[in-house]
């Protein structure tokens, strides 16, 4: 199995990115969204040099299913958002999750001129945007993984922004640096710079040591640590699995267990791991988070 790039196109012209993998025999496809931060590249797609471990896109292909991990606009090589040629100052946050869970349904439409069923796993904001995208009548969707999805968590968000080293999100984007990125990761250096590179390399890059993040996800981070997440879990008509790590900072246990609890799918299931963080899919227990999300995509 090769992996390979697609361009999916939008019904208004806009080219979104698609990492694959595919066995030649697969008749099932999982889609993965990704956050806020980190691009599909460096969070589904972890390019460490010979180790292919950190994939998850290797790890459900070698699974038996077609992998796919998308580019959110404004993300990794799918295209630029117009607002982020301008200073940061000029627009609001300009990809919110409204036009992220159109996207989401352009290439799962795009998907399913291959394939009778399809499975999503939304990480961080990928929750967010999945599950706006599946509250909306048929989608043509067979279950949902909410990956830390950071629902009502019951933090004070200027905490969260802090953490980014950001000062406001009601801008149209803004920038990451390596040196704040460095002392807020927990990855083993040789994963950081794997992701690092993903990000610097792409089409967010600015230099080797800085790249962009538009806005959109942080409002929509702030909503829901208001108390007014932009999705109800309990307009979700799928299997849902909600999956949390027990030392992740950013999607607490309260707030997972409230989106699990809004769940009112039969086959819903809740999966907590100890010693797991955010990033459940570089961690020690990595290849465990692979085996129970395709476990879980079997039996529905």
């Amino acid at each position: 199995m090769n992996l390979t790039q697609n361009d999916v196109t939008t019904p208004d012209g806009a080219m979104l990115n698609v990492w694959e993998r595919s066995p030649d025999d697969a008749d099932e496809a999982v889609l993965f969204v990704h956050g806020i931060i980190t691009n599909a590249r460096g969070l589904f797609v972890t390019p460490v040099e010979d180790d292919t471990s950190y994939s998850w896109v290797h790890g459900a292909s070698e699974r038996g299913r077609a992998a796919f991990a998308m580019d959110q606009r404004g993300y990794g090589d799918s295209d630029q958002l117009p607002e982020m040629d301008e200073p940061p100052e000029a627009n609001g946050p300009p990809n919110r999750a409204t036009q992220a869970a159109d996207d989401i349904g352009t290439v799962v439409d795009w998907l399913g001129e291959e394939f009778d069923t399809v499975h999503l796993v939304g990480v961080s904001w990928g929750s967010h945007t999945c599950g706006h995208y599946l509250a909306r009548a048929d989608a043509p969707v067979d279950s949902l993984v909410h990956c830390a999805p950071v629902y009502k968590p019951a933090y004070d968000f200027q905490i969260a922004l802090d953490a980014l080293g950001i000062d406001d999100y009601d801008v149209g984007w803004f920038e990451q640096d390596r040196e704040t990125v460095r002392a807020r990761s927990g990855h083993p250096d040789h994963v950081f710079e794997a992701i690092w590179k993903s990000q610097v390399e792409s089409n967010q890059g600015i230099d080797d040591d800085r790249f962009k993040v538009q806005a959109g996800g942080i409002a929509d981070w702030a909503d829901s640590t208001a108390g007014d997440p932009v999705w109800d879990p309990a307009d979700i008509d799928v299997p849902t699995m909600v999956f949390y790590g027990s030392e992740d900072q950013i999607a607490d246990r309260q707030g997972s267990l409230a989106c699990f609890d809004r769940l009112t799918h039969p086959d819903s299931e809740y999966v907590e791991l100890a010693g797991v963080d955010h990033y459940m899919m570089h961690g020690e227990r990595r290849q465990e988070v692979f085996e129970l999300t395709s476990d879980f995509q079997d039996r529905v």
